[in-house]
Order: structure tokens, then sequence, then C-alpha cells
């Protein structure tokens, strides 16, 4: 029954939106006092943030000042404005450059399940740039044994491919299995794996690593402060009051309508239009299936909620690209590894090379659009590599190591037939045969296989400066004198099929350096705020280092709820409709 207000229930703050920016935003908003609620459309919490790798991006972070180093802000705020070119504002640059350690160290404080880490050498993904570091600011949350939860962990949000019990990574643990065959800590975090699957399965352990490890972390902090999650709970629509000011949401929760009130505030962290794909082919004509690694639920809902009282939008062409593999049954395989192995290269429909193939994952997805633009098919492209290649490093999860029966990844020195059969995979005995099977010149195929070998051999990219940049190394083989190059030898050679996958949409609504929602005049749409993939990224159309989207999502999580901590009259609600 509503009470005098006409709003079936009224909190201060209303969160719409159950990943990091969501969760950060509501401990924050709990922390000061208010009352929060947390709603989420999907039957299981944790968003994009629970899918994703978990980096959190965080120049200045608490953890890299207790190892004594601390990047110069200035410097920071110089780099980001480089890479942004202008398309963000100077004050939502120096914003997050300040708030982001500050989130870190609250989040920190407030909760023991809240445990960063530092572990330098993931650079900057420009880290040769003014501001760029070679040793990286991406923080990480430890392992995390997924019982913890209790009831909540069947509610967490777990990857499509999800990992066999046991088996989980940390990022710099990654790191080092990539170099299985190059480096005994390889081998040691095979062993360490083999560990944890006996573990699991005489302990009965769930441990989880990356993202979910952080999404479940911020869900515990949340349980211990009882801050309400509900589920299965979409928004329908934002409500206003007579003056446009954003008052509450109308949702749907059991069948039911419900008129939900926020005394001080809405914050939108319902993610992007990842899988819409009518309004992906509108913004973004080039993405003609759905290829995104981006939470199932992210359909728009959030943005559209927040044009339909007024907003705009900004850069809702872009997404956050990574090129990928997928395979038959629709299964998405990130290409990131690959592309710094050093005896590959990756070439269009012409058979030429287009790009630094170790480049940021990012521009890589921009050169494939840009390239597809010219009329020349650069989606798909195809990473083009050599037998013994395939049997040094780790391809498509395929572990060089000799054949073990019944391992949950395929090993073993032939390529999977179930590849081969798939077409994702082309193999021959010849450049001439394997042109033709992946419909590029064969003439050109040869003629690019040819230079890549010579500047390979010479130990310099000279068409694309692969291997120059620290970052393209992180992954390489450090073995080598080029740990980015190595020529292509006997064949038979195969071919990958890379398509356009994204970790999700980056456009969405424009905001302030408050997180504040704006109208196409700039002036503020009172009661609102956005932060994470619903919004117009602080990163522009690039990409810092790994975590640029968990870290401003977080955040602006955290400078939005404070910032509406911080206005002191409480607004009265009026429950006039829109």
């Amino acid at each position: 029954m509503r009470g005098s207000t006409g709003f079936d229930r009224a909190v201060d703050v209303l969160v719409i939106g159950s990943g990091g920016g969501g969760m950060t935003a509501a401990l924050t908003a709990n922390a000061a006092g208010l009352d929060a609620l947390v709603i989420e459309k999907s039957p299981q919490f944790g968003g994009s943030t629970a899918l994703s790798g978990g980096g959190i991006w965080v120049p200045g972070a608490p953890a890299q000042r207790r190892a004594g180093y601390s990047p110069s802000p200035e410097s920071v705020v110089q780099y980001l404005r480089q890479i942004t070119d202008g398309l963000v504002s100077e004050a939502r640059l120096r914003r997050y450059v300040e708030a982001a350690p500050q989130m870190l160290d609250f989040l920190e404080k407030l909760s023991p399940w809240l445990e960063f880490v530092w572990k330098p050498g993931y650079a900057d993904y420009y880290p040769e740039l003014p501001g760029g570091s070679e040793l990286g600011s991406t923080i990480n949350v430890p392992a995390i044994d997924l019982r913890a939860l209790g009831d909540d962990e069947p509610r967490l949000l777990t990857p499509l491919a999800l990992a066999p019990k046991g088996i989980w990574l940390g990022p710099k643990e990654l790191r080092s299995f990539y170099r299985i065959r190059q480096s005994w800590a390889g081998k040691g975090v095979l062993l360490k794996l083999t560990l944890r699957m006996v573990r699991a399965r005489v302990f009965g352990e769930r441990m989880a690593a990356i993202g979910q490890s952080l999404a479940a972390r911020l869900r515990l902090a949340m349980k211990d402060r009882e801050i309400p999650l509900w589920l299965d709970t979409p928004m329908t629509e934002l409500l206003t009051d007579a003056q446009g000011t954003v008052v509450g949401a109308l949702v749907q929760r059991d069948g039911e309508q419900l008129r939900i009130g926020a005394r001080r505030g809405v914050i939108l962290a319902s993610g992007g239009f990842d899988h819409d794909t009518a309004w992906r082919k509108e913004h973004q004509p080039v993405v003609d299936q759905d290829w995104s690694f981006g939470n199932p639920a992210a359909l728009g809902d959030g943005i559209r909620a927040g044009q339909q009282v007024g907003a705009a939008t900004e850069l809702m062409d872009e997404a956050w690209w990574f090129p990928a593999i997928q395979w038959p049954d629709g299964r998405m395989q990130f290409m990131l590894n690959e592309r710094m192995m050093p005896g590959q290269f990756i070439v269009n429909g012409e058979g030429k090379r287009f790009i630094n193939e170790a480049a940021p994952y990012m521009d890589f997805g921009h050169a494939m659009i840009e390239g597809q633009k010219s009329g020349v098919t650069h989606i798909p492209c195809w990473l083009i590599t050599d037998h013994r290649s395939f049997n040094r490093y780790v391809v498509g999860g395929h572990l060089p190591i000799p054949k073990i029966p019944g391992a949950p990844v395929p090993t073993g020195p032939k390529m999977p037939a179930a590849w081969l059969d798939s077409g994702v995979v082309k193999a021959a005995s010849t450049w001439e045969e394997l042109a033709a099977k992946i419909g590029v010149p064969a003439q050109q195929l040869r003629a690019t296989a040819t230079r890549f070998n010579e500047l390979a051999r010479q130990g310099h990219d000279d068409d694309y400066n692969r291997g120059d940049s620290v970052y393209d190394n992180y992954y390489g083989d450090p073995t080598l004198p080029n740990p980015n190059l190595y020529p292509l030898g006997d064949p038979p050679y195969y071919a990958f099929r890379i398509v356009l996958g994204d970790l999700g949409t980056s456009g969405g609504l424009r905001t302030d350096e408050f997180a504040r929602v704006l109208r196409p005049d700039d002036t503020v749409v009172p009661g609102l705020y956005a932060v994470g993939n619903v919004s117009a990224p602080v990163m522009g159309r690039s990409y810092a280092g790994a975590g640029a989207t968990i870290g401003p999502a977080m955040t602006f999580g955290y400078v939005a709820a404070k910032h509406i901590v911080e206005r002191q009259a409480i607004q009265p609600l009026d429950p006039t409709d829109p």
C-alpha cells in the first residue's frame, strides 16, 4: 500500500544496476548514513564486472603507495588528456585522477572483504607517452572462495565459458601460464592449477579470481552493511516531478509495478546496449552480429530512460573493442596474447598486414572498423601462424604440452580436428592453398609472409613497429631479442578467423565531473546520475590501461554518491507523474 507520498517505497538513493559502479555507489551512500537500495533487472548480480578480468585502473592507488610507487597526478592528467584527444572535459579527467585513489582508500577502510593489490609490470597501454607507466596502474583483488557468499553464490553472474572446478588464474599467473614452454614459472602455474583442482575436489573449495572475485567481494561488503539488493527487478521508467527533477523510478517486482521514490537521487549503473543488435546496427553499422562479451542483460534500458527525461548522449558509435574468435556454438574467446605472439601476422581481405598486431585491443578494433569502411574486408581478418608456433605458444586456449586425455582444454601436438571442421581455423601446406581457403590473393599473402619473415630476422618491424612498446612485450616471448617477432617456418600454416568482439558498448549518457546527467545544452537533469557503461566514457575513444572500464565505473559511482551526500538539502518527494 502506498504511503502519503504516492510511492510504494522511498529511499534516499536508488541505484539501478549491480555491477562494480552500482555497488560502489551504494556502499558510499550507505557509509554516509543514507538509505540506499540497489535494483537489478537480472536474476544475477555483478553485471559486466563479474564477467571481466577484474582489473581497476587507478594511478596512485593505496596499493601502489604501499609499494613505494606514486605517479604524479598531473602527469596522469597529461596522459589522459593525450589519449582522449579533446573528447573529455578537463574537469572530468581531473576528477577521475583525484577521486580514483580516494575511492579505493575508502573501500579498503570500509570492509575487510575489499582487499586490493598491485603487482607491477602490466604496463599502461601507451607507456611511451608522457605520463604513461611501464609499471602500470592496474589494481586487482585476491581470489576468494565463493562459498563465503552463502545463498548468494548462485546469484553471481558467471561467464558462459566457466573454467572447470578448481581452475582459476590470477592476472600475473596468466602471463606466466602463457609462457608454459619458455619458463619454469609457466610450468609451475600448471602444477598450481593441478593442485587447485585436487583441493576443489577434496575440500569442496569454490575459488574464483578476477571479475568474479571483485563482484563477490563488493556484494559481501553490501551484505555486511545490510544494503538491500533486489534482483529480477527491471526499471521501466524514471519518475520526475513537475520541475523535471528525477525523484524515483517505476520498477517491476514479483509481477507488480512499484513506484520507488528517491529523496536524494537516482544513480544509473545499468550498463550499455551490448546486446541490442538493432540499436547497435543503428549506431555501429559495421557490427552485424552479436559479438559482445558484455552482460547478457545489457540492452540499453538506462540510456533510453535517461533520454526520455531529456538527457543527451555521446559516443554511441563506440564500444570497448576486443578482437576475438567466435566458435561455432557462439562462444566468444578473447584474442589477446596470440596477437603478441612472435611467430604470427594478421591479414585483411587483401592478404596484407594493416596494424601492429600487438597493439592495444581498442586500437586494433578501430583499425578493423576503419579498414572495413575502406571497402576492404577487415571483419573478419585472419591470424596466420605456423606449426612450430602452434606447438610453442598458447593459441586459442590450446596448451602446447603433450596430449593429456580428458584435459579440460585442447592439448597435444596436433591442431584439434574440431577446430578445422568448424571453419574457424584453416590449415594448408602452401601459402597459395591457405590463401584460397581464406579468400585472399595468393601472390599478396606470399609477399606478406616473405616481408614479415625478413623483418623478423632483422629483429625490427619497420612497417608497424611491433615490439617497440613495453606493452607489446607483455605476452611476448622474453627468450627472443624482440619478444614479438620470429619468422614463420615450415608448414602446415594455420589461419584463425578474427571477428570484432567487444567488452560492451562505451557510449551513453553525457555526464559532468560529478557524474550528473546532462541535457543537450549541458544543463543538469536534477536528481539523476550515471556511471559505468550507461554513461559516455571518461576514456573517450581510447583505453588507458587494463581496468579502464571498471576503474571509472567504480570511481564515478563513488563520486556520484559523495556528491549526493554533500548536497545539504533533502529533496521533497513530489509524486507527480512525468
